[in-house]
């Protein structure tokens, strides 16, 4: 293809994935828990709920853009790949947090397009410094990643099984996906780089909690 056919490509996926339409998966989250919708729940636990899943369809929509920016600049093709792979796993993660957002008659964030564009643009930096950055940035993520997953299975209603069931299956994943980059060569980012990444991080959270 084109450099303009994989341009219109990205910018297709793009849209997609920061405006809420990518999609049903085939991989299911569950054996058994019911879906749990808004009436199965107060109106204040519902609001509580769909804010929660809307960060988290925001940070799914982050770490699409975060690793098709940092597959596009790796240094490697056995790294791309690797990106392209856990893009691809993603894929269920924004799919089921969609799913679940429809569920509860929660709209997702309008800031998606914002932070979609942001983390494509942190991602193809940090492939540009490198193999060994490159996974370290996907580890020290992810590790950011199941703290945040941690807090929110914390907050959720008491109720909202479903809700919690999707937070758990995507925080096995995502542990998953750390230990596999670290495994891949990854480099262990030091404390203030982490602490960065998690001030960045909460900008997001907050902002997508309520917009």
């Amino acid at each position: 293809m084109s450099i303009l056919d994989d341009a219109i490509l990205e910018l297709d996926k793009a849209l997609r994935t920061s405006t809420g339409n990518i999609g049903s998966t085939s991989r299911p989250t569950s054996r058994s828990t019911p879906a749990t919708t808004q009436s199965d729940l107060t109106i204040d636990e519902a609001k509580i709920s769909g804010r929660l899943m809307r960060v988290n369809h925001c940070g799914e929509v982050c770490a699409q853009a975060l690793y098709h920016g940092q597959a596009l600049t790796a240094k490697s093709g056995r790294v791309a790949n690797a990106m392209h792979q856990a893009a691809a796993e993603e894929t269920d993660h924004l799919a089921w947090c969609e799913s679940r957002l429809k569920e509860l008659n929660t709209p997702v964030s309008r800031l998606n397009p914002f932070w979609y564009a942001s983390s494509y643009c942190i991602g193809a930096l940090t492939g540009l410094l490198g193999d060994k950055v490159n996974l370290g940035f996907v580890a020290a993520t992810e590790e950011q990643v199941c703290k945040h997953l941690d807090e929110h299975l914390d907050k959720l209603p008491a109720g909202d099984d479903r809700s919690r069931e999707v937070l758990s299956v995507m925080r096995e994943d995502e542990r998953g996906h750390e230990e596999t980059a670290l495994k891949k060569g990854g480099a262990r980012f030091p404390a203030p780089v982490k602490a960065i990444m998690t001030a960045i991080s909460k900008t997001m959270t907050r902002s997508s909690y309520w917009v």
